[in-house]
């Protein structure tokens, strides 16, 4: 009697175990791709607009799980490099991907950030995972071909990948002195909830409740 006891016990506790493994595993995955834009570059984390945003699923009952896998200074090579790694680890039902503004600050070809970006809409395809990409804009002492032609090529991309676009992720925040910080390129913690703004109309069509 008593080894029975102890035989159906084990299995109530695989049981369990196997049932909590199931509930961690049956949490959908939102993971954020980027740069210190998204990583919180000189602000507290807990202030920036992807710890907002994850706040923001809980309290409303999206049941995501955040992965916030930014990397401050990250270009669109570094990203690449780093993609596959991050989608076999996390597997995410849905990846914001906010790269290419180091590429554009750096005055990187065109070219480059066009394929590397393409490969990573790529490999999200073929990992079956949504995407919603978050462009960028260059000052205009960059000249006209290389800001017109950076700006296009997000848009170009949204269109061939029928993924949604965020045209410019920081509209209404990088011409606005009182959001950015002393070294004039990263918001401050002040700008987070307008970042989260820009973003939300475009992301909420792609979640999903449980």
């Amino acid at each position: 009697m008593l080894a029975r006891l102890l035989v159906l016990s084990a299995i109530l506790s695989s049981a369990a175990a196997f049932g909590a493994a199931g509930a961690i595993t049956s949490q959908r995955t939102l993971l954020v791709f980027g740069d210190s834009l998204s990583a919180g570059y000189g602000i507290d984390a807990s202030a920036g607009w992807v710890s907002l945003l994850d706040k923001r699923l809980r309290a409303e009952g999206y049941g995501y799980r955040v992965v916030n896998a930014s990397v401050s200074g990250e270009t669109t090579t570094g990203g690449l490099s780093r993609l596959p790694r991050a989608l076999a680890t996390h597997r995410p039902a849905l990846v914001i991907l906010e790269l290419g503004a180091n590429d554009g600050l750096r005055g990187l070809p065109l070219e480059t950030s066009r394929a590397n970006l393409e490969q990573m809409l790529q490999a999200c395809r073929v990992a079956g995972v949504r995407v919603l990409l978050l462009g960028m804009k260059m000052p205009p002492n960059y000249g006209p071909k290389y800001t017109t032609g950076f700006e296009r090529l997000f848009s170009d991309l949204a269109k061939t990948y029928r993924v949604p676009l965020i045209p410019f992720f920081l509209d209404g925040v990088a011409l606005n002195p009182a959001l950015i910080q002393a070294d004039g390129l990263h918001p401050t913690a002040a700008a987070q909830p307008l970042l989260l703004k820009n973003v939300w109309p475009r992301l909420a069509p792609l979640l999903r409740k449980p």
